[in-house]
Formats: structure tokens, sequence, C-alpha cells
């Protein structure tokens, strides 16, 4: 535990620091910060990596005790033995030559065209890795894994200056990730979240993008992944429509085992598909860097299979809510999509195009996208669960008619800190025949203030609360039932769990003379209260005959 908190402070510390030299070169807060910060921790990562399995698989290299010794005996190799390890090694390994490593630059930092010699590296990494590590675009372009970092100071003068400051702090810091390796998501959870806190905000316009909270992406995971299920599933493809940087579809592999299942996303943010591959490869989930696409799903859906959309085991989501589509929202309206959007396309809301209400239509997709017995986790506005009419209620009564509805989660308001939306989570079952479990969870967790805004925080025993009440299908006062599809159906097809409650009135067994003293009480203070009418009666009749016309 102390070496694991040791190397997480560590880990947060380089960023830190490399967030430093950043800002030092003007960059801080720059469009283009998060590109040197990530590429730079990617580098580092992949460096430490390879040594960590090189070590695994040759005992004299086990040996070695540090980078500055491993890059020489590493140098020394003939090319026939450095062949040889490189077959011995994991294929979801970074390929890396010896001029490829980080030691190697350190020791040429002050020869000229510094910059330059960095850019060639990172991009010799990224073209001998291609086929690996490179994610696609809708139209097949391959976006490599590391850009030329030194491109971004605008004075070129700095530049040679600059990437020798970004690889001395590599090389200064004397921590390597190689302890690291066999924690897996638990620990590169964290600090994914503290190396893309500042990175993966509102703030980017049109497709603002919203971090989803640890405890919604556990909560989700853990009821679509019941604690008896993990390790046993095999061969699972998961989903994402709308995958941002990937914090639903890693709790997923992580449920599933990471090792068992094939992640697949789309997103329509190239910063969100590039961060999306660092977690990945974080999550030993290289395999699935191929199944990465950045474009729109919505108008051209990339994963089929043949002529049709591929159907996924598991879903998980959180779409945007409201976001204008208006520049192509004529174009989905179409024969081809009459399938796929069953409830209908959002009208065009010409006052404020901003509010198109955008996640109808990313729910609609995934419901198309199911296999037959498939299960998905959708977080949607709580207002969808109750609307009385419209693509909401057509949504749902699709759900219910056709028997694929698992239930729904309401969780508490300002769950999510960027965003005042009340928020449910709904979990689609096609193999659920029986009855539904909806849980009204608004009224958990512990606010606080996060910046500017409050933020509402689930305990751990809360969350438990929440994921075995849902899969044990509890009953619970004020908390928690368990209704039909017919009830559903008879309740105009509403999703909330407050209109299913019993409404109980509390009986209490008095003795006939305890009735007939509270009778005399009750009787005794209407014979006041009309005694004191009539006399207000009577004060009123005598102060009107006073009354005079003047």
């Amino acid at each position: 535990m102390v070496i694991e908190t040791k190397l997480q402070t560590n880990t947060l510390k380089l960023i830190d620091d490399l967030k430093s030299v950043c800002a030092n070169y003007g960059l801080g807060n720059d469009g283009n910060e998060f590109k040197i910060i990530t590429q730079a921790f990617l580098y580092k990562f992949l460096n430490d990596q390879f040594i960590a399995e090189a070590k695994k698989k040759d005992k004299n290299l086990a040996k070695v005790k540090d980078a500055e010794e491993f890059y020489k005996c590493i140098s020394a190799m003939s090319e026939d033995d450095f062949a040889q390890l490189e077959r011995k090694m994991d294929g979801n390994i970074a390929k890396l030559k010896p001029i490829h490593f980080i030691r190697f630059l350190f020791q040429r930092q002050n020869e000229g065209d510094f910059a330059k010699l960095v850019d060639d590296t990172l991009i010799d990494i990224a073209t001998l890795n291609n086929d690996i590590f490179a994610i696609k675009t809708e139209g097949e372009a391959k976006v490599i894994l590391f850009d030329r970092i030194s491109q971004f100071i605008a004075d070129p003068a700095k530049r040679d200056e600059f990437c020798r400051a970004i690889i001395n702090k590599l090389v200064n810091f004397q921590f390597s990730f190689e302890g690291s390796f066999a924690k897996g998501y638990d620990f590169y959870a964290t600090i994914f979240e503290y190396l893309i806190k500042d990175y993966n905000s509102n703030s980017g316009g049109k497709y603002a993008e919203y971090y989803t909270p640890h405890a919604v992406a556990r909560i989700m995971a853990a009821i679509l992944v019941p604690k008896e299920q993990h390790k046993v599933l095999r061969n699972i493809s998961c989903y994402d429509p709308a995958a941002g940087s990937g914090t639903l579809l890693m709790n997923l592999a992580h449920a599933i085992g990471e090792d068992r299942c094939a992640i697949y996303t789309q997103d329509i943010s190239q910063k969100s598909s590039n961060l999306l591959r660092l977690n990945l490869i974080l999550n030993s989930l290289v395999l699935s860097i191929s199944n990465v696409i950045q474009g729109n799903t919505l108008l051209h859906p990339y994963h089929k299979e043949g002529n049709r959309l591929k159907r996924f085991d598991y879903i998980v989501s959180n779409p945007p809510f409201k976001l204008d589509f208006s520049d192509f929202r004529e174009q989905l309206d179409c024969d081809e999509n009459r399938q796929r959007f069953f409830a209908g396309i959002p009208k065009f809301k010409a006052k404020d195009k901003s509010k198109m209400e955008i996640y109808q239509l990313f729910l609609q997709h995934i419901i198309f996208s199911l296999k037959p017995a498939g299960k998905a986790a959708v977080v949607v506005p709580t207002g969808f669960i109750t609307a009385q009419s419209g693509i909401d209620k057509a949504i749902r009564q699709y759900l219910v008619e056709n028997k694929m509805l698992a239930g729904v989660v309401s969780m508490p308001s300002n769950i999510f800190a960027t965003t005042g939306t009340n928020v449910s989570i709904l979990f689609i079952d096609g193999a659920n025949k029986s009855d539904v479990v909806l849980v009204d969870a608004s009224n958990l967790g512990e606010k606080i203030k996060d910046g500017k805004n409050q933020k509402t925080i689930l305990t751990t025993a809360e969350e438990q609360q929440i994921i075995e009440i849902f899969n044990q299908k509890q009953i619970k006062d004020d908390f928690s039932v368990v209704v039909s599809y017919e009830e559903i159906a008879n309740k105009n097809y509403s999703l909330s769990a407050g209109q299913y409650f019993d409404v109980k009135i509390e009986y209490v067994d008095i003795t006939p003379e305890e009735f007939a003293a509270k009778m005399k009480k009750f009787s005794d203070n209407l014979e006041s209260l009309f005694s004191q009418s009539r006399q207000l009666e009577d004060e009123i009749k005598n102060q009107l005959v006073k009354v005079k016309y003047e």
C-alpha cells in the first residue's frame, strides 16, 4: 500500500511538472497543452512498459537496477539478440528500438536541432507501431500515436530548449511505472482522471464533453455484470457510440475482464478519441484501439457486419443530452434510418437550436445496436422517464412492449458537477421478460463544493446499496419498487419509482374511553370556534349599523 501510494504521488507530480514546463513556455491553458502533456506522459509510460516486459523475458536484463544501466545493456545488444528479445515480448507492448529510449535523447540534448530529433523519434515510434496504436476516422484516415510536439511552440528559436526541458523532466524524475503494471485499472483510473481533468470539460463549445463520475460508471458496470459473472464471460463485445475518454467502457471491461472483451467506440471529438486511446493503452486493451473511430455516429455509424450495423453484447453510454444538430438533421430523416430511429427524430428548434434533444437519437441507436439478449446502461435526463408524450414516451413504450427493460436508477441532483440536469440511468436487458426494478436514489449522497459548482458524492456504502437492491430486485419503502410490464403500461409507461410507492396511512389502536375523550375534545373545540364566530357576526352587524351616508 505504501509503495502504491508513493507511486501514485510520483505519477501525479510528473504530470504537474510537465504542466509547469508548458506554462513556462507560454502553453499554459493553451489548446495544444493537453497534446503535449498526454504524449509526453505516454512516451514515458511506453518506455517503462517496454523495460518491464524486457526484464520478464531476459534473465540478464532482469538484474538491471535502473533505466540508465538498462539503456547501456540494450544498446550493447547485437541486432539478432535484440530481434530475439522482441519476438519473446507481448504483442500489446509498443515496439521500441534503442534509439527510441528517453536516455538516448537525454544523452544528445546538447546537439543541434534537438527538437527535430525528439519529433523524429516520436514519429518513428508511431510509424513502427501504426498497425496497433493508430485510431481511424470514419473516412478510414489513420490518426497516429504521436505528433511533432515542438510544432506547438510558435518561436522556432525556443523549440530545442522546450524539448530539452521535457526530456529532462522525464529523465530526472526518479521513478518508474514498472511497479504499477500488475495493478490494472483501479490504479490507473485515478491517474487518468487527474491527467485529463483540465482537458475534458464543458469548455469545448458545440461538442462539449462531460467527464462521467466514477460512481456512476461503477454502478452501471456492477449492475450490468454482477459479481457472479465476473471473469466467466467470454468473447464479449462492448460498445459506446459517444465514448468520450472511455470511463464507462473501462469500468465495464474491468468487470468482464480486459482479456475477455473487445471494445468498440465512436465519438465525433478528435480530442476524446486520443484520450480514449491513451486509456486503452493504460488498461491493457491495446488490441481494441483499431476499433476506436473518430466520427459522427448518428450520421455515419462505422461499425458494421456486412451491410447492416453491428450488434453488441453490452452497450454503455453517457451521450450528450441537448445539442444543435440542425446542420445534419435532414440527412437523418431518410428511409435508411426508419428502423434505427423508430420513435422519431427530434424537431428543429429555431429559437434555440442548442436545446435539440440529441440524446433521443443516441438512445434509439443504442437500442437498435443491441443483440437480442444484449444489455445496455445509458445516462438520460430524468425528465425522460416521465414525459407524457413525444419521442421519450414512444421509446419507453417500445421497451415495455418488447419486454427489454431491466430498470431505472434515478440519481441525486448534481451527481455531475458540470451540469445541473438531474440524471437517471436506464438499464436495458433483452433477456428480462419479467419484473422491472425502479430505484429512487435522489436523496442519497453528500453535497460538496467542486470549484464554483456544487457536487453530490455517493459513499461506497450507498453505491453498494443501489447495486445490491437492483441486482437482487429488493423492495424498500420510499426507495425501490419491483413492477411488472403491465403495471408500467397502466401508468402511461412512467419509469419513475415514486409513482409506484404505496401511500401509507398510519393507524394507532386506542380504547373506547380514549376515543370518547378525543371526540369530546373535538366537540368542545368546535363549540368554542362556533361561539367566536357568532360574536364576530354580531360585531360586524353592529359596525354596519353605525355606517352613515355623508
